[in-house]
């Protein structure tokens, strides 16, 4: 006699639940191959339309094209977004999504201790290992140890999805979805619609309809199936942001800049010239202007650093913005025809997006080491204005400033941006046109008793266009006799120029606002910045501020001429704490002018200041 013995019951599935956080700071790493760029921007750009606070930072390899699964050539993408206002994208990543062992070799160290990482286990094999140094497998050591892991076989998963659909791609050219695979599974996990995204498939690759649908069914597949598979057990959500109404995109620092110098021909108006020849991390500026042809916007990529400066001199002479843009190896390049702009006191405006040196250096990496290049990097005595945005939005307000200030004082102006704020995306409040700052171009037409050097209040000499009848006159790069313009040697007009020349720079002092002080306005303790270090900074100093500690900051956006307010502010706090990624150049501006004993906080790895470093060096000076 036999006995039936049923099976035993189907376990359950697994409930999924649900979690509300404030905030959340992803990586994606991968080869430079993987769309990791393409990966992160979708995400923020979701997170955008949701209404979250958001802070980007991309990160590029060097190497034009370093082999696969090489370091070298690991590109990561970090994302903080938030139902509260921040201002960094994040001190380090919650959760680490890691495309192959050199992405997570390269990328371990910052994931905040019992993170969650999201492997792709089919790129773990021997070969890769090799390449990413690894003597043993970290997915099956205690490498991972502590952290929270997630082994999925995207290459695989995807693979197969795009082949029961019978996508009609090569193998090659599926494996190119697995991003889409990835950004499913993190758009479920983190309750992201796939709408947009969707959307921005089928118009990337409207002419490539078969391209799109492997895409679209790579996105649905990772979505699906995080929400079906017991791998994950937890999703989150984010809630909008409580922001200033208002009309919002979502901009980087690049994008904002080319938009600021275009309002500033239409504020202005006058039309807008740019000289450039490529070059990270300031490309994409050049990119970005040649689609705005609409507004005459003239863009010309030179055949050198030298011929874009004196072409853009040249619009600048011909009453155009004269607008230039490049990094610190070209502005190099360019010094001696940015002295003529300054002999010729003509208003040409130089961008300069800096990146790690010296000579090639940290290509796609940033830093600020530029500030001396800028104020004194040019033969004799060769002063020029110049300012620093401070967050990607600022840059399109302090592109229209550097137009104005040109015109105004007939001057060159120097705008330093750099890496991190060029490629950084946070959204942007779009500015109504009639809260923007008027900027007034007059041309002098009057020629009796005209003379090209004589002075107004400013010191600003007439802006005579040539071709004016009667107001024909000498340019060139010799030394100009006071007034007339004409070639000079004599000793007392070189020196009288010379002072002339500076303290028409210095005089602009009168022109920009006082600097302002987050926090009290005395006390221990002042951190000092200027350009991309604000984000760190001011979420540093509201940390201790909250704690109870007496420390306020500051933010130069002005840095020759310094704001007027300046030395007073520097005086009201006991000790100045300078954080700048450099070796401490705005320090050493600092001591020399004001005799102020600031303290230097350098740091130059190519990577931005994170909260706790701050938060950190001013607490060994409480």
């Amino acid at each position: 006699m036999s006995t039936v013995i049923d099976p035993p019951p189907a376990a359950p599935p697994v409930e999924k639940q649900f979690e509300e956080v404030e905030t959340v700071t992803i990586r994606f790493a991968g080869d430079s191959g993987d769309g990791m760029q393409l990966t992160g921007t979708q995400f923020t750009n979701t997170s955008a339309v949701l209404g979250n606070d958001i802070s980007t930072l991309p990160d590029f390899p060097a190497e034009i094209r370093a082999p696969a699964g090489s370091l070298p050539g690991v590109s990561g993408f970090q994302l903080n977004f938030s139902s509260q206002d921040i201002r960094t994208p994040g001190d380090q990543p919650n959760v680490l999504v890691a495309m192959n062992p050199a992405a997570l070799k390269v990328n371990l160290f910052d994931l905040e201790e019992g993170g969650t990482i999201i492997v792709n286990t089919d790129e773990f094999n021997k070969e890769n290992l090799k390449k990413a140094a690894y003597a043993a497998n970290p997915l099956e050591d205690e490498t991972l140890k502590g952290y929270r892991v997630h082994h999925l076989p995207i290459t695989t998963l995807n693979l197969r999805a795009l082949q029961q659909a019978e996508v009609k791609l090569t193998r090659k050219e599926m494996d190119r979805c697995k991003n889409f695979f990835a950004l499913g599974v993190l758009y479920w996990l983190y309750d992201r619609p796939m709408e947009p995204t969707l959307e921005w498939i089928e118009s990337k690759f409207k002419k490539l309809p078969e391209v799109a649908r492997a895409n679209v069914v790579a996105l649905r597949t990772g979505y699906n199936f995080a929400d079906t598979t017991e791998v994950f057990t937890t999703h989150y959500s984010v809630k909008k942001a409580a922001i200033a109404p208002g009309k919002y995109r979502k901009i980087t620092g690049n994008e904002a800049t080319a938009i600021g110098f275009v309002a500033a021909s239409q504020l202005s108006g006058r039309p807008l010239f740019y000289g450039s020849y490529p070059i990270t991390p300031a490309s994409d500026i050049l990119h970005e202007l040649a689609r705005h042809k609409n507004f005459g916007v003239k863009t010309f990529q030179a055949e050198d650093e030298i011929a874009a400066v004196c072409a853009a001199i040249g619009a600048a002479f011909t009453g155009h913005i004269g607008l230039t843009g490049t990094s610190g190896p070209g502005v190099a390049l360019k010094q001696e025809a940015i002295g003529l702009a300054v002999m010729t006191e003509l208003p040409l405006v130089i961008i300069n997006v800096q990146r790690g040196g010296p000579s090639t250096g940290l290509p796609t990496k940033t830093e600020q080491a530029d500030l001396f290049q800028a104020v004194w990097g040019r033969n004799g005595e060769c002063p020029a204005v110049v300012v620093a945005p401070s967050t990607p939005a600022d840059c399109f307000h302090m592109a229209v400033e550097s137009v104005r200030l040109a015109f105004r004082h007939m001057t060159p102006v120097f705008y330093l941006s750099d890496g991190y704020l060029a490629n950084g995306a946070e959204p942007w409040a779009i500015p109504a046109l009639e809260d923007l700052p008027k900027i007034e171009v007059k041309f002098a037409d009057d020629p009796t008793g005209f003379l090209p050097y004589a002075r107004d209040e400013r010191l600003s000499r007439p802006y005579a266009i040539p071709g004016t009848p009667g107001l024909e006159h000498r340019v060139g790069g010799i030394e100009k006799e006071h007034l007339t313009g004409n070639v000079n040697y004599d000793p007392e007009n070189h020196e009288f120029m010379v002072r002339l020349r500076q303290e028409k720079v210095d005089r602009v002092a009168d022109d920009i606002p006082d600097l302002e002080v987050f926090g009290e306005s005395s006390g221990k303790v002042l951190v000092l910045g200027w350009g991309s270090t604000y984000g760190s900074i001011t979420s540093a100093v509201e940390r201790l501020q909250r704690a109870g500690r007496s420390v306020s900051s500051a933010h130069l956006r002005y840095l020759n001429p310094f704001p007027k307010n300046l030395g007073a502010v520097l005086r009201s706090f006991e000790r100045v704490i300078i954080p700048e990624m450099n070796l401490g150049q705005l320090a050493t501006m600092i001591r020399a002018k004001y005799l102020v004993d600031a303290v230097t906080f350098s740091k130059v790895k190519g990577r931005p200041f994170q909260i706790r470093e701050i938060v950190e060096k001013v607490e060994e000076y409480l």
